[in-house]
């Protein structure tokens, strides 16, 4: 099925408010869960699974389709049915209920609700919500939609802050690198190794993009599996925030829905623009 769809900029304006209020309803639901001992399976990929996974997609989704009934949504937990006719969709929800598991196993705070619109394959509108440290970070596309900077942080009750990446570091400079906590990979370490004058700090979900976004850290490579329910939250508040998220090594623009045999991203990029520093001469 085709959708049969309105204008972006105006559809994104009446969404802003509720998507983020229904990200946050999700954290809710997951810090009931965190506070209380809770079981672990493993899924059929040996990812883990918990109850809080389960009632953040059930609560998304159902929220999402009153929300925008004529649009579909991807969840990381959806059945194999539900994703197999992703295809022909141009717009659609894309999201992951909870981001960052095994830290939500760990208890240390770092996992995230992560919930995007998808159109034409772009990410153009993003939330993401860490219930720990109850903080909100969202971005849109600027098409009509917003008169300010596009991206935004909110700290719990405090009024939005515009946020925006940091310019690369001068030469001889030290970079903030981030990189997964959970999740690192021999490519990644050799990647690391060629960057003199960089440290690679570990953090885990979808926080990476978003420091990315807010200018706390320069940089954050990818190299290794993740799920487009992964980064197009974040991806969408990084751009909005002026930075850049690229498939590596090509240097194009991470996009969404391309490959019918996966919803796997290449490797990546986060950063407010390409530098000789990590992607050599161009």
């Amino acid at each position: 099925m085709t959708n049969l769809l309105t204008p972006i900029a105006p559809l994104i304006a009446s969404v802003i408010t509720p998507v983020i209020t229904i990200a946050q309803q999700a954290g809710e639901k997951i810090l009931q869960v965190y506070q209380q001992d809770f079981t672990v399976t493993d899924k059929a990929d040996h990812t883990p699974l918990t109850q809080a996974d389960l009632q953040a997609h059930e609560h998304i989704v159902a929220s999402l389709r009153i929300l925008t009934p004529e649009l579909p949504v991807i969840s990381e937990e959806s059945s194999p049915d539900e994703i197999a006719q992703r295809m022909s969709w141009t717009r659609y929800w894309l999201v992951d209920p909870l981001d960052g598991t095994k830290e939500f196993i760990k208890k240390n705070g770092e996992f995230t609700v992560n919930i995007a619109l998808i159109d034409n394959g772009v990410a153009v509108f993003g939330v993401v919500y860490a219930p720990v440290p109850n903080t909100t970070w969202w971005g849109a596309q600027q098409q009509g939609v917003l008169k300010q900077p596009g991206a935004f942080k909110i700290q719990g009750n405090q009024p939005a802050q515009a946020i925006h990446v940091s310019a690369p570091p001068a030469s001889g400079q030290p970079w903030r690198v981030v990189g997964s906590r959970s999740h690192g990979s021999p490519a990644q370490e050799a990647f690391m190794q060629q960057l003199p004058n960089a440290q690679l700090v570990p953090v885990g979900s979808s926080i990476k993009l978003c420091l990315v976004a807010e200018g706390r850290a320069d940089l954050y490579p990818k190299l290794g599996p993740t799920g487009e329910w992964d980064t197009a939250a974040g991806q969408a508040v990084v751009e909005a925030a002026g930075g850049q998220v690229v498939a590596w090594p090509s240097l194009q623009t991470l996009r969404y829905n391309q490959r019918p045999d996966t919803l796997i991203n290449p490797d990546f990029m986060v950063c407010a623009q390409p530098d000789e520093y990590w992607a050599g001469p161009r």
